[in-house]
Formats: C-alpha cells, sequence, structure tokens
C-alpha cells in the first residue's frame, strides 16, 4: 500500500491537491493511504518551502503547485 500525503493548513491549492488524489486513487483503484497533514513542524521536517506538497511513500514528489493529473497518475504508479 501507498503512503501519500498531502502537506498544507488548509488553503484552497491544499484542499485541491487533496480532492484531485483521492479521486485519481479512487478511479484507477490505487492501493494507497491518503492522509492530510497540517501540522507545521512535520510539514518543515520534509524540507518544503511551499504548499502544497505531495508525498508519497516518504519522497516530496512536488511543493507549491497543484500538479496535473497525469503526473499524479504517474508518481501513484512508481514513476
Amino acid at each position: 500500500m501507498l503512503s501519500v500525503k498531502i502537506l498544507g493548513p488548509g488553503c484552497s491549492k491544499c484542499r485541491t491537491l487533496e480532492a484531485k488524489v483521492k479521486d485519481i486513487v479512487a478511479k484507477n483503484n490505487i492501493d494507497a493511504s491518503i492522509s492530510k497533514v497540517e501540522d507545521i513542524n512535520e510539514m518543515m521536517s520534509y524540507g518544503i518551502m511551499m504548499t502544497p506538497a505531495l508525498v508519497i511513500n516518504e519522497q516530496v514528489k512536488s511543493f507549491g503547485i497543484v500538479p496535473k493529473d497525469d503526473q499524479i497518475l504517474k508518481w501513484l504508479n512508481g514513476g
């Protein structure tokens, strides 16, 4: 099972990214645990400078943007 984290304080971009990831996971039958991280200290531990951030299996894949659906799917599939 993939571990997917959306890092962000709850801004509109953070909510958009969270909804996108949940939708992509559901539509593609991906076995993933999705969590939202709003704790500033935990977010800082990933070394990000901007939110939202997408972390898959403890690797930061993006921050400061909402990636395109096809890019998110590629990352979720190990690409």
